[in-house]
């Protein structure tokens, strides 16, 4: 709360759309009078709900229901806040929607939009993976999900064109990319590493004066009604050591109860314990969101772990595409995969569940931390140009790792069988070219067309393409 700051409501309720309804800082009253947290709850609720289309369309949703209909915030700030999360690693439209949440709610506010903003793609990803463990080995599920997986190739080449287009706009932005795809392609260069060097890159090149601008425009006041908040009476902590402290061991502490429980319950080299490190490791550095660290998780869950196969993982983000929230949920497949084959003393059904939960609870825990820990400093950070040189080198390296991505899923969708050759420093997935799927091949041509030419949704576009790999399965075509 503001600690000196009190607020004042006109006549009609700030939930009315009337644009003389606007909140300012006046007269004592208190914050409730501003946003309902139940309004706002439910507000929330029914934004988690609409979340499909990954991180593009999560913002759109956000954008047009707190900015455009219910006028809760203002355009600018809330741009402001979203180039805030990208600075972030992990799921920059959950901490947009975390952010958000803490500006007209407080800590609590945040709390529960960021809860809600995960949960109910949480629990459909759930109920998918185990349907998929229980009825994988089916024709019908392999027939659906080898319609299902090229599609998924269409759209992650098409988040490569979206996202090329928004950050290779300078020379040296397209020679970081294309130096992050080789050093991941070729070389099997760490991804933590690939991102740090861009980010040293962008900042050196920063230093020498080419730094990226935004193209786009602001809008004119004149342009969008004002917001029934004022951007001064939105919620705001001072910045603090002290304050910083606390939010840090709060966290920390939510963090390790349930990874201490699981190494002294199950011991230290178990698949949960496995699982809690790796994943509270990947949530550190997942820069570019769910597309850009993909590669890795899928590198370290299939070939150091052997939790899943490559055509699993596929299909894992098949069905993270159908499910609404952060497409990172994905991992919460892989987890539950790993654990169901990995039990230990535990029934496979309850390990397979510990471990989606766990995974699901140390991938985000970050995501609240840092935005309650950097939210009260972000005003300091909108200026400083070093730090958006660097922002815009790691942003230039996301499109070459995720046209990586694109290629180890095209390998692995187009072609049944692939060897990893090693020639010195080289690296090389080579496809059998014997083991090559025409049905692949077709379905994800169709769905390029549903997605580029047809503009189809995401959603749309997978619905389309399971039915086919259903249709080529029933029609007695092969479909692994």
């Amino acid at each position: 709360m503001l600690p000196h700051c009190d607020f004042h409501v006109s006549e009609t309720d700030v939930s009315s759309n009337e644009p003389s309804t606007r909140a300012t800082p006046t007269s004592r009253s208190r914050r409730r009078d501003l946003i309902p947290l139940r309004e706002a709850t439910w507000a929330w609720f029914l934004i988690s709900l609409q979340t499909f289309g990954g991180p593009a369309g999560q913002i759109a949703v956000m954008q047009r229901t707190l900015v455009d209909e219910k006028r809760w915030i203002g355009q600018k700030r809330f741009l402001h806040a979203l180039n805030y999360c990208m600075l972030l690693p992990g799921p920059e439209a959950q901490q947009l929607a975390i952010y958000t949440g803490w500006l007209l709610n407080g800590t609590l506010g945040g709390l529960i939009a960021g809860v809600l903003f995960v949960l109910p793609g949480m629990l459909a990803m759930l109920g998918l993976a185990a349907i998929y463990v229980a009825f994988g080995a089916t024709t019908i599920v392999l027939a659906i999900f080898a319609g299902i997986a090229p599609a998924v190739l269409a759209v992650v080449v098409q988040a490569v064109t979206r996202v090329s287009k928004r950050a290779l706009t300078r020379p040296a932005h397209v020679v970081i990319a294309v130096c992050a795809f080789l050093a991941l392609a070729l070389f099997a260069v760490p991804f933590p590493i690939v991102i740090l060097v861009a980010g040293f890159a962008g900042w050196l090149i920063g230093r020498r004066g080419v730094v990226e601008t935004s193209k786009k425009k602001a809008p004119e006041d004149g342009e969008e009604a004002p917001p029934l908040i004022a951007d001064d009476a939105l919620h705001a902590d001072a910045p603090s050591l002290r304050r910083a402290v606390l939010v840090l061991g709060v966290g920390v502490v939510a963090w390790a109860i349930p990874m201490v429980a699981v190494v002294v319950f199950t011991g230290r080299h178990s698949v949960f314990t496995e699982q809690g490190l790796f994943f509270s490791g990947t949530a550190l550095v997942t820069f570019g969101g769910a597309y850009a660290v993909l590669a890795y998780v899928a590198q370290k869950a299939v070939e150091t772990y052997g939790w899943l196969t490559p055509g699993e993982m596929v299909r894992g983000l098949g069905l993270a595409e159908t499910t609404p929230g952060p497409l990172i949920m994905v991992v919460q497949f892989v987890a539950f995969l790993g654990a169901y084959r990995n039990p230990g003393d535990l029934d496979p059904w309850v390990a397979a569940t510990l471990g989606a939960l766990l995974t699901t609870w140390v991938t985000f825990v970050p995501c609240f931390v840092f935005i309650f820990l950097g939210a009260p400093y972000v005003e300091r950070l909108r200026n400083n140009q070093h730090l958006t040189s660097a922002l815009n080198g790691i942003t230039a390296a996301v499109v070459g790792v995720i046209a990586n991505l694109a290629l180890y899923f095209a390998l692995h969708t187009l072609f049944a069988d692939a060897a990893l050759l090693h020639w010195g420093p080289l690296h090389l997935l080579v496809p059998d070219i014997t083991s090559f799927r025409p049905l692949a091949l077709v379905i994800g041509v169709l769905a390029g067309v549903m997605i580029y030419r047809l503009r189809w949704s995401v959603l749309r576009t997978l619905g389309v393409c399971a039915l086919l790999g259903l249709a080529a399965g029933l029609a007695g075509l092969p479909v692994t």
